[in-house]
């Protein structure tokens, strides 16, 4: 009996080249279609996932067979890493990322204990103080990758209720406004903070928190015997890429004994560019901030990342000792991991931040971000001489927008906000949807019904976008002209927006 029936665990040389060379021409396959494939193509996905409803079978199948099955699962449902994947914020998973990923399954290296793989710790140390750099923050700084910017926010909220509040702290209060990330309020339920506790301060037009709304809230919940313990800023929202008034809010924060956060996992790579740094100005003074390299880093989905300035209360939020770790080292110069995060088993994550920036250096990342910062000006000023409503200019490079057929409704109100202005863009969305060529995403922004472009991919160009401005235009006329065909007696029907 050969090794390789004795032992199919443990492929040999020949069998490792086979393998490697099948999924090699699979990644190649793939990226090479992947421009022309469908945004969303939600035909057959149902069925493909029922047909995968099975029982673990006893016996292996051939890589092949296998491989076949992932090329049908890849073509259905969403294409995320495609260019026209603008829903959301996007991640466009880059090929190098890809190869590190690959390389730290192969190597299978525990880097949460330093001394147990110290320079693949440091790889992963090295990637962390690259972005605490980024953002001005001293040597003591720390920082954890996590698997996302939820993770993030509840190591940051868990630190910063064991710095400011110790064990007693059902009394603290946290500070966030209706457009911050629901994983902030949710990562300060799961921290142990009072559903009361979460604190939504008012917005102003920009929908950016309000500077002297925070105070006075901190204020009157000091009078009510409360601890106002969080302020929790946003450097980028989903919802239209809003940036807080980050020094405003860091100066209330400090007066107030207050933990500064900045949720910054959308726009914190901005800070490369700029124009994103101007935007981002005060994020330097956070206490902590989020960052998802896995959306405008374009990595792959599941890499976050949580710095802080003070790296030893971080520490001191998580660590714990235990008799089976004894006789492993302290940490020195290099982290233990372990010690900063609630995982202690966990992949080599920095391998995948790490490799590309040193394979392509940061100005490719630069001026990738600055495209999508001139792609989302275009996307605002081509959709507003279309006759769009664009509320907010884009601070980054998500930009939300509607149609208000006739700038009337059915509520009669004249201002386009009611059921039938809903109804019409949902119609909108669902058509250019249906073109192939885009995924967009909708919201809800003081109650009215948005539609979301957000240019992050760095496999979308401006040819893409272009092609989405037109189809845009195309389907609303198209609606509109079917509207006017059939008139509402209470619907104006109004005018198709023109082409610019």
């Amino acid at each position: 009996m050969s090794d390789a029936m004795r032992y199919p665990l443990e492929p040999g040389p020949e069998q490792v080249r086979q393998m490697g060379e099948a999924v090699l021409a699979f990644a190649e396959e793939y990226l090479r279609d992947l421009p022309e494939l469908p945004a969303f193509d939600p035909i057959g996905g149902e069925e493909l996932a029922g047909a995968l409803r099975e029982p673990a079978p006893e016996l292996g199948s051939p890589l092949p067979g296998l491989l076949s099955t992932l090329h049908a699962a890849a073509r259905v449902g969403a294409t995320s890493a495609g260019p026209g994947y603008l829903a959301y914020v996007p991640g466009g998973g880059l090929y190098a990322a890809a190869l590190a990923d690959f390389l730290a399954a192969v190597m299978n290296k525990y880097v949460s204990v330093w001394q147990l793989a110290p320079a693949c710790a440091q790889i992963e140390a090295t990637a962390v103080r690259w972005l605490c750099d980024l953002f001005g923050y001293p040597a003591q700084a720390r920082g954890i990758l996590t698997s996302g910017g939820s993770m993030a926010n509840f190591s940051a909220i868990v630190t910063a209720r064991n710095a400011r509040l110790g064990e007693s702290f059902l009394d603290g209060t946290v500070y966030v406004t209706g457009q911050t990330h629901a994983s902030c309020a949710k990562a300060a339920l799961l921290a142990g903070v009072p559903r009361a506790h979460v604190r939504a301060v008012p917005t102003g037009r920009d929908l950016a928190m309000d500077p002297a709304a925070l105070e006075r809230m901190i204020e009157e919940d000091r009078r009510a015997g409360l601890r106002p313990f969080l302020v929790i800023g946003s450097a980028g929202t989903t919802n239209t890429g809003a940036v807080d008034p980050l020094t405003e809010l860091a100066a209330v924060a400090g007066r107030a004994g207050a933990w500064f956060h900045v949720d910054a996992a959308y726009g914190g790579p901005f800070q490369l560019t700029e124009r994103g740094r101007a935007r981002l100005r005060g994020i330097e003074l956070a206490d902590s901030i989020t960052m998802d390299p896995h959306k405008a880093l374009f990595l792959p989905y599941g890499i976050g990342a949580l710095l802080v300035r003070d790296g030893a209360l971080l520490r001191q939020a998580h660590h714990m000792d235990a008799a089976y770790l004894q006789d492993l080292s302290e940490e020195e110069e290099i982290p233990n991991f372990s010690e900063y995060s609630p995982e202690l088993t966990r992949d080599f994550r920095g391998l995948r931040l790490w490799l590309p920036i040193k394979l392509h250096g940061l100005g490719a990342f630069r001026r990738a971000l600055d495209e999508k910062l001139d792609l989302a000006e275009l996307v605002y000023e081509r959709l507003r001489e279309q006759g769009f409503e664009v509320p907010w200019r884009p601070s980054l490079t998500a930009v939300a927008f509607r149609w208000a057929p006739g700038g009337g409704d059915s509520d009669g109100n004249g201002d386009g906000d009611g059921a039938d202005a809903d109804a019409f863009n949902a119609e909108l969305l669902r058509r250019v949807t249906a073109r192939g060529r885009a995924l967009l995403s909708s919201t809800r922004i003081d109650g009215r019904y948005m539609i979301r472009v957000c240019v992050v991919s760095h496999r979308t160009h401006r040819d893409r976008v272009e092609q989405l401005l037109d189809i845009i235009g195309e389907s609303c006329a198209e609606l509109r002209a079917e509207r006017a065909a059939a008139p509402d007696p209470g619907r104006t029907a109004g005018g198709a927006p023109g082409r610019a």
